[in-house]
């Protein structure tokens, strides 16, 4: 019995995982929370942890299974190879990715302490900024400098982005 990795087009990894169990296949997305802006509101969501790739069990009487059900089910891309020879993740490794699925862990924050931003919106549109903290649900307290003075500033969450 072996776990294979399955490559999925962009963001529907969760309907190839729905089609390939339909079929009667045993798979597994692992998933991570992280913290995102949706519609000028700051949202937690679960995302998978390896964007376009899923993890599909073939047992033992699949020895040498036929692929084309597999690559050909929606949301499907292709199977992933090295070389000629499907690539192969060992039970061990997909036991630890579920043991720790089953832990609960703060969500992936959108902005660090420090980290620069730009103000996208408002009277101070344009200018950098340094993240210092959220302030309640949907609002973020930054650092601005204003006459050679550091003054904190409440904004918006969607009034600021990271610096590329």
């Amino acid at each position: 019995m072996h776990w294979y990795v399955i490559h999925t087009k962009p963001r529907q990894e969760q309907r190839a995982k729905l089609n390939l169990e339909q079929q009667g296949y045993e798979c597994y997305l692992p998933l991570c929370t992280i913290e995102k802006m949706q519609r000028q509101r700051l949202v937690v969501t679960e995302e998978p942890l390896f964007p376009r790739y899923l993890f599909i069990h073939l047992g033992s009487s699949d020895d040498d299974p036929s692929w084309a059900p597999i690559c050909s089910t929606i949301g499907v891309t292709k199977l992933v190879k090295f070389g000629q020879k499907p690539a192969k993740i060992s039970d061990h490794l997909i036991d630890i990715l579920k043991t720790n699925d089953k832990v609960t862990i703060q969500p992936k924050k959108l902005f660090t302490p420090g980290e620069h931003l730009i103000i996208t919106d408002g009277a101070f549109k344009g200018l950098e900024a340094i993240y210092q903290m959220d302030s309640g649900e949907n609002r973020v307290m930054v650092l601005i400098e204003i006459l050679n003075k550091p003054t904190i500033l409440q904004l918006e969450a969607f009034q600021v982005r990271k610096i590329d």
